[in-house]
């Protein structure tokens, strides 16, 4: 079976002469500023493999950029959607109530790990619109125009979360950008300012939520704080427990409501459903959690999660969509959650954790060009620098290591400010072959390139 299967490539180069067809035909029919750096054309794909038109055999570290923890084809989700396509593809939420999301709701109201004992959850389609709404309730609540996010977030391309999302290359040309969206610096560790001390940085960087309140939005026109527990696009980056006790402090003195971005980071990458589950445990819980990605295993589904208080502030006709909470994408995201606990999704990821970062962290002794490691759960980074000494980050290293990665089976992307991160983004049901087979690829490629 494809889902037990190592890379293997069996045409001289990629891509194979019939993706290379295909790939035209894609370059002649779709914007080129729907950029494409993997020369792939997928055929098939089973768990954390998949097979292209050629016959080419590829690991896949990506997973749909977070969507796939659950892996590709899982059988219990086809049969689920099926189910679910025998009976009804649609029916609108707005216009007629159906089983499955209300179902869905109910359970993710029971396991978000948000404020307050009463829940309501509702959905969108994409992390975006998750976003956009989480301001959208946020502002209905506190009756406040502005919201504060960080440097290195990535949130969306509509044109709110084009406006809190930091890297403007995802946006450019695109202003002007709506008003009362306000950025602080985030806790990037490793590249915190000389001079420092690492007992200091904390303050350093919660001062610089305090200036945002001096300098651009005083504290009481402030609806939202909007943080990712570990910044995605922003290269792999944990926000530390102590800052986020520091922030919920914060929001709590000034009645601002602290929103999660789970989009990337949920539904058991970081070894726990959510990673702010952590926050939890840390008695710092966000107000909001957003969540899209994993939670239905590929078909477009996002969902927003807040006490009920929060939820009822909203003025009937403010939110709801022609296609938010699709049975069908209900049905899945159902049957994903259930999988997950049944199988212990959680501990599988710390297992994944443990051994990446043993053979990462043997790596960047090794190799000078590996800067840092860092991550929770089987959400990691590999920082790709041109030294460790100076941290200058070294994008092109790594434009470099994932097209030799792809000619050898295994796909990977970059991240980060720079575009210096590699990350790892693997499905969850991974084999233990497949990932140190993953990892002698990565490694070998490292070697070659630098």
């Amino acid at each position: 079976m494809l889902k037990n299967e190592l890379p293997r490539i069996v045409t001289k180069q990629i891509p194979g002469p019939k993706a290379a067809k295909w790939i035209a035909r894609r370059g002649e029919a779709v914007p080129s500023a729907i950029k494409c750096v993997y020369p792939i054309v997928i055929a098939r794909g089973e768990g954390a493999m998949l097979e292209d038109v050629d016959g080419n055999y590829f690991l896949d570290w990506v997973g749909g950029v977070g969507v796939l923890n659950i892996g590709y084809s899982r059988p219990e989700l086809i049969e689920a959607v099926k189910k679910q396509s025998e009976r009804y593809f649609h029916g609108m939420f707005n216009i007629v109530t159906h089983e499955g999301y209300v179902a869905l709701a109910e359970k993710l109201n029971a396991i978000a790990p948000v404020k307050g004992t009463k829940r309501k959850t509702y959905f969108a389609n994409s992390g975006a619109e998750a976003d956009e709404n989480a301001v959208k309730i946020a502002k209905a609540f506190t009756k406040r125009p502005n919201i504060i996010v960080f440097s290195g977030a990535f949130h969306g391309r509509t044109m709110l979360t084009m406006a809190m999302t930091s890297k403007k290359a995802y946006a450019y040309g695109m202003g002007p950008f709506p008003d009362g969206v306000y950025r602080a610096e985030f806790p990037y560790l490793y590249r915190k300012l000389e001079g420092i001390p690492e007992t200091e940085a904390i303050s350093y960087y919660i001062k610089s939520i305090e200036q945002v309140f001096e300098q651009a939005s005083p504290a009481e026109f402030v609806a939202a704080i909007v943080v990712e527990p570990l910044q995605g696009e922003g290269g792999f980056v944990p926000a530390p427990i102590e800052w986020v006790k520091a922030v919920r402090k914060i929001c709590d003195k000034y009645g601002i409501l602290l929103v999660a971005d789970e989009v990337q980071s949920g539904f058991c990458r970081t070894g726990r459903m959510f990673a702010s589950d952590y926050w939890k445990d840390a008695d710092a819980q966000p107000d909001i959690v957003t969540t899209a990605k994993s939670i239905a295993g590929g078909i477009p589904l996002s969902a927003i999660t807040a006490r009920e208080e929060i939820m009822e502030a909203v003025p009937c006709g403010v939110i709801g969509g022609t296609f938010c909470g699709n049975p069908l994408a209900c049905a899945s995201a159902l049957q994903v959650i259930e999988i997950m606990e049944k199988e212990n999704f959680e501990a599988r990821a710390v297992e994944i954790e443990k051994k990446v970062m043993k053979r990462y962290q043997k790596m960047q002794k090794k190799l000078p060009v590996i800067g840092d490691v860092r991550g929770i759960g089987a959400m990691i980074g590999l920082e790709i620098v041109k030294d460790q000494e100076s941290k200058q980050p070294n994008p092109t290293l790594v434009s470099e290591v994932v097209q030799e990665c792809i000619q050898n089976g295994l796909i990977i992307e970059n991240a980060g400010i720079y575009g210096n991160v590699i990350r790892f983004l693997a499905p969850l049901v991974i084999t233990d072959e497949q990932l140190e087979a993953g990892l002698d690829i990565l490694e070998a490629a490292i070697r070659r390139c630098m």
